[in-house]
C-alpha cells in the first residue's frame, strides 16, 4: 500500500468518507474550541516535532498554524471531502510546508519508513479499524520515529466510563462523526508495538461540565 494512487478526476478517491453534516458542524465550532484551550493543547502536541510529518485525519487544518519551524514538511491525510477542502485552504497560509492528500488511516498514501513522526489529533476515536490504522502508521514511520497523540480516552471513574459506553452504543457516533468516547488510545498504541514515553490525562474543555468526550490523553510514543 505504499506510494500514491491515481484517481479519475470524475470520481472521488476510494478512501473518501463523506460526513456532510458533521464536517460543517465541526468547521463552525472549531474556532470556539481553539479559544477554549484547544490551541494551547495543539501547541503542546506539536511543539517537539522535527523533520517530515504525516498527520492522520487533519480535518479542516487547525493544526497547521501550530507546527514549529523545525518541521520540514507535513503530509496531511483527510478522507472527508469538505474538511479536506478547508484544510487545503489552511495549508496556503501555514508557516511550514503542508501538502493535503486524500486517504484514510488504514491506507496512507506514503511509502514505507518515509516520515520522521506521525500525528493523531482527535481522530483515533472515529477510526473503525484502530489496530490496522496503528499498524499502517508503524509502516510509514522510519525506525526511531515517533507518534504524537492527543485523543479522547476512556474515563478513569466507573460512572463516567459507563456513560461513555452507553452513548457510544447509541447516538454519540452518529452525532460526532463516528467518535467513540470509551476508546483507550494508550492501550491501543502499546498493543500496536509502540513504546509510550509520555502520557498525560487531562480534561477538555476544562471549564465546561463533564461530558463523555471530556477525558483526553496527550502523549508521545516511539516506534
Amino acid at each position: 500500500m505504499s506510494g500514491d494512487t491515481s484517481e479519475s478526476q470524475d470520481q472521488p478517491p476510494a478512501t473518501d468518507l463523506p460526513r456532510p453534516r458533521f464536517s460543517r458542524f465541526y468547521a463552525k465550532i472549531s474556532e470556539t474550541l481553539e479559544t477554549e484551550g484547544l490551541a494551547a493543547l495543539r501547541r503542546e502536541l506539536l511543539g517537539p516535532l522535527t523533520g517530515r510529518i504525516v498527520e492522520i485525519g487533519s480535518g479542516n487544518g487547525m493544526n497547521f498554524r501550530h507546527y514549529p519551524a523545525a518541521v520540514t514538511g507535513v503530509i496531511a491525510v483527510e478522507p472527508e471531502p469538505h474538511l479536506r477542502s478547508l484544510a487545503e485552504r489552511a495549508a496556503t497560509t501555514a508557516t511550514v510546508s503542508v501538502t493535503v492528500r486524500p486517504g484514510a488511516a488504514g491506507r496512507l498514501p506514503l511509502p514505507d519508513a518515509s516520515v520522521d513522526a506521525a500525528v493523531l489529533c482527535l481522530v483515533l476515536c472515529s477510526v473503525a479499524d484502530r489496530p490496522g490504522a496503528l499498524a499502517e502508521i508503524r509502516r510509514v514511520l522510519r525506525p526511531g520515529g515517533t507518534l504524537h497523540f492527543l485523543e479522547h480516552t476512556i474515563a478513569d471513574t466507573p460512572v463516567l466510563r459507563t456513560v461513555q459506553r452507553l452513548v457510544d452504543a447509541t447516538f454519540w457516533p452518529r452525532f460526532a462523526g463516528g467518535c467513540h468516547t470509551a476508546t483507550d488510545p494508550v492501550a491501543l498504541i502499546t498493543a500496536a508495538g509502540f513504546t509510550v514515553t509520555t502520557s498525560q490525562r487531562l480534561r477538555f474543555p476544562e471549564r465546561r461540565f463533564t461530558q463523555p468526550s471530556t477525558p483526553h490523553v496527550l502523549g508521545i510514543a516511539g516506534r
